[in-house]
Protein backbone atom coordinates (compact mmCIF):
# COMPACT_ATOMS: atom_id res chain seq x y z
CA UNK A 1 0.00 0.00 0.00
CA UNK A 2 0.63 3.76 -0.72
CA UNK A 3 3.21 5.11 2.08
CA UNK A 4 0.93 8.13 2.16
CA UNK A 5 -2.38 6.05 1.95
CA UNK A 6 -0.97 4.00 5.89
CA UNK A 7 0.03 7.21 7.12
CA UNK A 8 -3.71 8.46 6.40
CA UNK A 9 -5.49 5.51 7.67
CA UNK A 10 -2.93 5.78 10.95
CA UNK A 11 -3.79 9.34 11.18
CA UNK A 12 -7.95 8.86 10.38
CA UNK A 13 -7.27 5.49 13.08
CA UNK A 14 -5.95 8.03 15.85
CA UNK A 15 -8.44 10.67 15.88
CA UNK A 16 -11.54 8.11 15.61
CA UNK A 17 -10.06 6.90 18.84
CA UNK A 18 -10.17 10.29 20.35
CA UNK A 19 -13.15 10.97 19.62
CA UNK A 20 -14.93 7.83 20.24
CA UNK A 21 -13.01 8.44 23.73
CA UNK A 22 -14.48 11.63 24.12
CA UNK A 23 -17.91 10.03 23.51
CA UNK A 24 -17.25 7.86 26.03
CA UNK A 25 -16.77 10.17 29.00
CA UNK A 26 -13.47 10.64 30.24
CA UNK A 27 -11.60 12.55 32.82
CA UNK A 28 -11.29 15.34 30.88
CA UNK A 29 -14.71 15.71 29.66
CA UNK A 30 -16.32 14.63 33.48
CA UNK A 31 -13.69 16.10 36.04
CA UNK A 32 -11.55 19.64 36.96
CA UNK A 33 -8.36 18.96 39.13
CA UNK A 34 -8.78 21.51 41.97
CA UNK A 35 -5.93 21.70 43.25
CA UNK A 36 -2.76 20.03 44.15
CA UNK A 37 0.02 22.30 41.92
CA UNK A 38 0.18 19.78 39.24
CA UNK A 39 0.40 16.84 41.70
CA UNK A 40 -2.92 15.71 39.40
CA UNK A 41 -2.63 14.33 36.58
CA UNK A 42 -5.05 12.67 33.38
CA UNK A 43 -3.30 10.57 31.06
CA UNK A 44 -4.12 7.37 28.64
CA UNK A 45 -6.21 10.57 26.53
CA UNK A 46 -8.46 10.97 29.41
CA UNK A 47 -8.80 7.31 30.89
CA UNK A 48 -6.83 7.35 33.47
CA UNK A 49 -6.27 9.73 36.17
CA UNK A 50 -3.85 9.61 39.13
CA UNK A 51 -3.31 11.86 42.31
CA UNK A 52 0.15 12.70 43.98
CA UNK A 53 1.23 13.57 47.95
CA UNK A 54 4.36 14.62 48.92
CA UNK A 55 5.29 16.50 51.70
CA UNK A 56 4.43 20.00 50.43
CA UNK A 57 0.83 18.90 49.28
CA UNK A 58 -1.46 16.72 48.47
CA UNK A 59 -3.78 16.71 45.65
CA UNK A 60 -7.94 16.46 44.54
CA UNK A 61 -10.07 16.76 41.70
CA UNK A 62 -13.97 17.22 41.59
CA UNK A 63 -16.83 16.38 38.53
CA UNK A 64 -18.18 19.10 36.21
CA UNK A 65 -21.67 17.82 36.92
CA UNK A 66 -23.84 17.79 40.12
CA UNK A 67 -26.32 15.03 40.36
CA UNK A 68 -29.48 14.67 42.23
CA UNK A 69 -29.69 10.61 42.85
CA UNK A 70 -27.47 8.32 40.81
CA UNK A 71 -25.59 5.15 40.41
CA UNK A 72 -21.95 5.95 40.39
CA UNK A 73 -18.95 3.85 39.80
CA UNK A 74 -15.17 4.42 40.11
CA UNK A 75 -12.24 2.12 40.10
CA UNK A 76 -9.79 2.89 42.67
CA UNK A 77 -6.24 1.63 42.87
CA UNK A 78 -4.67 2.74 46.63
CA UNK A 79 -1.72 3.78 47.34
CA UNK A 80 1.10 0.89 47.70
CA UNK A 81 3.36 -0.06 49.98
CA UNK A 82 3.58 2.26 53.33
CA UNK A 83 0.88 4.38 53.14
CA UNK A 84 0.58 5.12 57.08
CA UNK A 85 -0.87 8.22 57.35
CA UNK A 86 -2.29 8.66 54.26
CA UNK A 87 -6.47 9.39 53.03
CA UNK A 88 -7.75 8.74 49.92
CA UNK A 89 -11.33 10.36 50.35
CA UNK A 90 -14.00 9.23 47.24
CA UNK A 91 -17.45 11.50 47.91
CA UNK A 92 -20.13 12.71 47.13
CA UNK A 93 -21.30 16.47 48.63
CA UNK A 94 -23.26 18.75 48.22
CA UNK A 95 -22.42 22.77 49.54
CA UNK A 96 -23.50 25.07 52.69
CA UNK A 97 -23.86 24.53 56.42
CA UNK A 98 -26.55 21.82 56.09
CA UNK A 99 -24.74 19.78 53.42
CA UNK A 100 -25.18 16.32 52.27
CA UNK A 101 -22.49 13.84 51.66
CA UNK A 102 -21.83 10.23 50.90
CA UNK A 103 -18.37 9.40 51.63
CA UNK A 104 -15.75 6.38 51.22
CA UNK A 105 -12.14 6.99 52.76
CA UNK A 106 -9.31 4.72 52.47
CA UNK A 107 -6.98 5.49 55.54
CA UNK A 108 -3.34 4.07 54.70
CA UNK A 109 -1.20 1.66 56.62
CA UNK A 110 1.43 -0.05 57.26
CA UNK A 111 3.01 -1.96 54.55
CA UNK A 112 1.70 -5.44 54.96
CA UNK A 113 -1.51 -3.92 57.21
CA UNK A 114 -4.87 -3.77 55.65
CA UNK A 115 -6.12 -0.61 54.66
CA UNK A 116 -9.56 0.38 56.56
CA UNK A 117 -12.17 1.22 54.40
CA UNK A 118 -13.94 3.94 56.14
CA UNK A 119 -17.40 4.63 55.00
CA UNK A 120 -20.03 8.11 56.55
CA UNK A 121 -22.80 9.91 55.65
CA UNK A 122 -24.16 13.53 56.80
CA UNK A 123 -27.62 14.41 56.08
CA UNK A 124 -28.43 18.52 56.46
CA UNK A 125 -25.00 18.37 58.37
CA UNK A 126 -25.36 15.83 60.52
CA UNK A 127 -22.62 13.27 60.87
CA UNK A 128 -21.58 11.13 63.42
CA UNK A 129 -22.47 7.38 61.05
CA UNK A 130 -18.82 6.13 60.79
CA UNK A 131 -19.11 2.07 59.60
CA UNK A 132 -15.57 1.06 59.06
CA UNK A 133 -14.49 -2.24 57.25
CA UNK A 134 -11.59 -4.03 56.28
CA UNK A 135 -12.08 -5.29 52.67
CA UNK A 136 -11.30 -9.27 51.20
CA UNK A 137 -8.36 -8.10 48.94
CA UNK A 138 -5.07 -6.40 48.28
CA UNK A 139 -6.64 -3.09 47.17
CA UNK A 140 -3.44 -1.46 46.11
CA UNK A 141 -2.38 -4.33 43.45
CA UNK A 142 -5.23 -3.93 40.97
CA UNK A 143 -8.37 -1.43 40.71
CA UNK A 144 -11.58 -2.02 41.92
CA UNK A 145 -14.68 -0.54 41.70
CA UNK A 146 -16.14 1.32 44.10
CA UNK A 147 -19.82 2.30 43.86
CA UNK A 148 -22.66 4.41 45.51
CA UNK A 149 -26.50 3.91 44.61
CA UNK A 150 -28.35 6.92 46.11
CA UNK A 151 -32.15 6.81 45.21
CA UNK A 152 -35.13 8.41 47.02
CA UNK A 153 -35.71 5.20 48.72
CA UNK A 154 -31.93 4.09 50.12
CA UNK A 155 -27.96 4.27 50.19
CA UNK A 156 -26.34 1.51 49.37
CA UNK A 157 -22.28 1.51 49.58
CA UNK A 158 -20.67 -1.12 47.34
CA UNK A 159 -17.27 -2.97 46.62
CA UNK A 160 -17.17 -4.49 43.23
CA UNK A 161 -20.77 -5.21 43.44
CA UNK A 162 -20.55 -6.55 46.75
CA UNK A 163 -23.11 -4.10 49.38
CA UNK A 164 -21.21 -3.41 52.23
CA UNK A 165 -23.20 -0.78 54.05
CA UNK A 166 -27.05 0.12 53.33
CA UNK A 167 -28.97 3.35 54.73
CA UNK A 168 -32.16 3.96 54.53
CA UNK A 169 -34.88 6.68 53.92
CA UNK A 170 -36.43 6.67 57.60
CA UNK A 171 -37.65 10.38 57.72
CA UNK A 172 -41.07 9.33 58.67
CA UNK A 173 -39.24 8.59 61.63
CA UNK A 174 -37.63 11.75 62.21
CA UNK A 175 -34.25 11.17 60.30
CA UNK A 176 -33.07 13.31 57.65
CA UNK A 177 -32.58 11.51 54.49
CA UNK A 178 -30.25 13.25 51.31
CA UNK A 179 -33.06 14.38 49.04
CA UNK A 180 -32.99 17.59 47.58
CA UNK A 181 -29.55 18.74 47.24
CA UNK A 182 -27.47 17.99 44.41
CA UNK A 183 -24.33 16.83 44.95
CA UNK A 184 -20.62 16.74 43.22
CA UNK A 185 -18.09 13.65 42.90
CA UNK A 186 -14.88 15.11 44.96
CA UNK A 187 -11.71 13.25 45.42
CA UNK A 188 -8.61 14.10 47.37
CA UNK A 189 -5.10 12.31 48.43
CA UNK A 190 -4.12 13.99 52.06
CA UNK A 191 -1.88 13.83 54.87
CA UNK A 192 -3.87 13.02 57.80
CA UNK A 193 -0.60 11.48 60.17
CA UNK A 194 -2.75 13.31 63.10
CA UNK A 195 -5.21 10.87 63.27
CA UNK A 196 -5.42 8.28 60.02
CA UNK A 197 -3.57 5.27 61.28
CA UNK A 198 -3.78 3.81 64.47
CA UNK A 199 -5.28 7.15 65.66
CA UNK A 200 -2.35 8.97 64.95
CA UNK A 201 0.55 7.20 66.59
CA UNK A 202 2.22 5.76 63.26
CA UNK A 203 3.13 8.92 61.33
CA UNK A 204 3.59 9.43 57.04
CA UNK A 205 7.08 8.46 56.44
CA UNK A 206 7.96 10.97 53.58
CA UNK A 207 10.95 9.26 52.20
CA UNK A 208 8.26 6.47 50.56
CA UNK A 209 6.78 10.10 48.90
CA UNK A 210 5.18 10.81 46.23
CA UNK A 211 2.60 9.07 47.13
CA UNK A 212 0.07 8.15 43.95
CA UNK A 213 -3.46 6.83 43.91
CA UNK A 214 -4.97 5.78 40.18
CA UNK A 215 -8.72 6.13 39.29
CA UNK A 216 -10.28 5.02 35.89
CA UNK A 217 -13.80 3.54 34.27
CA UNK A 218 -16.11 6.27 35.67
CA UNK A 219 -19.13 5.68 35.41
CA UNK A 220 -22.57 7.84 36.68
CA UNK A 221 -25.58 6.62 35.22
CA UNK A 222 -27.57 9.24 36.91
CA UNK A 223 -29.83 12.17 37.43
CA UNK A 224 -27.68 15.60 36.38
CA UNK A 225 -28.78 18.75 38.32
CA UNK A 226 -28.43 21.34 35.75
CA UNK A 227 -30.43 25.01 36.01
CA UNK A 228 -32.55 23.89 38.64
CA UNK A 229 -33.85 20.86 36.92
CA UNK A 230 -32.91 17.25 36.90
CA UNK A 231 -32.16 15.53 33.75
CA UNK A 232 -34.47 12.58 34.96
CA UNK A 233 -37.12 15.01 35.87
CA UNK A 234 -37.39 16.38 31.99
CA UNK A 235 -35.76 13.63 30.14
CA UNK A 236 -36.48 10.31 31.84
CA UNK A 237 -37.77 8.07 28.79
CA UNK A 238 -33.42 8.29 27.35
CA UNK A 239 -32.48 7.45 31.02
CA UNK A 240 -31.64 3.51 32.44
CA UNK A 241 -33.51 4.52 35.41
CA UNK A 242 -34.52 1.12 37.30
CA UNK A 243 -31.71 2.27 39.97
CA UNK A 244 -34.32 5.13 40.85
CA UNK A 245 -36.28 1.97 42.77
CA UNK A 246 -33.14 -0.57 43.25
CA UNK A 247 -32.95 -2.19 46.52
CA UNK A 248 -30.94 -5.06 47.60
CA UNK A 249 -33.09 -8.08 46.62
CA UNK A 250 -31.92 -11.54 48.92
CA UNK A 251 -28.76 -12.72 47.49
CA UNK A 252 -27.51 -8.99 47.83
CA UNK A 253 -29.00 -8.71 51.63
CA UNK A 254 -27.04 -12.09 52.35
CA UNK A 255 -23.47 -10.93 50.91
CA UNK A 256 -24.07 -7.78 52.83
CA UNK A 257 -24.85 -9.96 56.30
CA UNK A 258 -21.26 -11.47 55.09
CA UNK A 259 -19.54 -8.62 54.88
CA UNK A 260 -20.39 -6.82 57.93
CA UNK A 261 -20.04 -10.16 59.89
CA UNK A 262 -16.59 -10.57 58.62
CA UNK A 263 -15.06 -7.75 57.64
CA UNK A 264 -16.56 -4.68 59.72
CA UNK A 265 -14.54 -3.56 62.27
CA UNK A 266 -16.76 -0.52 63.51
CA UNK A 267 -20.02 0.73 63.67
CA UNK A 268 -21.13 3.55 65.26
CA UNK A 269 -24.51 1.75 65.83
CA UNK A 270 -22.92 -0.36 68.82
CA UNK A 271 -20.75 2.16 70.06
CA UNK A 272 -22.98 2.82 73.16
CA UNK A 273 -20.08 4.51 75.19
CA UNK A 274 -20.34 7.15 72.20
CA UNK A 275 -23.74 7.68 72.75
CA UNK A 276 -24.74 7.52 76.13
CA UNK A 277 -28.03 9.13 75.97
CA UNK A 278 -29.32 6.07 73.47
CA UNK A 279 -28.27 5.33 70.17
CA UNK A 280 -29.53 7.23 67.31
CA UNK A 281 -33.07 6.65 65.64
CA UNK A 282 -31.72 4.93 62.51
CA UNK A 283 -29.70 2.09 64.91
CA UNK A 284 -32.75 1.37 66.37
CA UNK A 285 -34.78 0.80 63.59
CA UNK A 286 -32.54 -0.56 60.84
Amino acid sequence: MDPSRVSLLLLLTYFSSLILAALGGNFYQDFDITWGDGRAKILNNGQLLTLNLDKASGSGFQSRNEYLFGKIDMQLKLVPGNSAGTVTAYYLSSKGSTWDEIDFEFLGNLSGDPYILHTNLFSQGKGNREQQFYVWFDPTADFHTYSILWNSQRIIFSVDGTPIREFKNLESAGVPFPKSQPMRIYSSLWNADDWATRGGLVKTDWSQAPFTASYRNFNANACVWSNGASSCGTNAASNTTSWLSEELDSTSQERLKWVQKNYMIYNYCTDIKRFPQGLPTECKLS
